[in-house]
């Protein structure tokens, strides 16, 4: 049930956030032309940067629920599933200690944004708050599926896997 859950909401944030990615080459586009022919934007660079930080983290989570992350190959190619899978529950676990540790960062970050009305050193000077909400509930998604991916794996080294 977890899983499938997990699962669902990231598959749906992922799509979602997978569009960003034309949202952010319209703005840069914007920006090459009011550059080139008017007077330049003083926001345009940011909004980039924050779309990009808004796609590559809440798309986290996706990539890693269709197994589309890096991996290194040289001897995983060759077991058996089960004892990939083992081996993922054994190494997923390095991830949930580091990613508990990001979100504990995150949301102090976070809180610190909303208390203090932080704002960029830009000459444009937006809230960080949204920002770094973003990105807490991006980390926040990667761990329930990271966790989703550990239960998966240890169904699956087990000869039970959830479907």
């Amino acid at each position: 049930m977890f899983v499938k859950a997990v699962d669902a909401l990231n598959r749906l944030i992922g799509r979602a956030a997978m569009y960003l990615i034309f949202v952010m080459i319209g703005v840069l586009l914007y920006s090459s032309i009011s550059k080139t022919f008017f007077f330049p934007s003083i926001w345009t660079l940011e909004v980039a940067q924050f779309l990009m930080v808004t796609y590559f983290l809440l798309g986290g989570a996706y990539s890693m629920q269709l197994d589309a992350h890096v991996r290194m190959d040289l001897l995983y190619g060759n077991w058996s599933p089960r004892r990939r899978a083992a081996v993922d529950a054994f190494t997923i676990l390095l991830l949930v200690f580091y990613l508990c540790f990001l979100l504990y960062g995150g949301v102090s970050s976070t809180a610190y944004a909303l208390e203090y009305d932080e704002t960029s050193y830009s000459a444009w000077s937006p809230s960080m708050a949204p920002i770094k909400i973003i990105m807490t509930f991006g980390v926040a998604m990667m761990l329930l599926q990271t966790l989703a991916t550990f239960f998966r794996d240890v169904a699956q080294a087990r000869g039970k896997p959830i479907e």
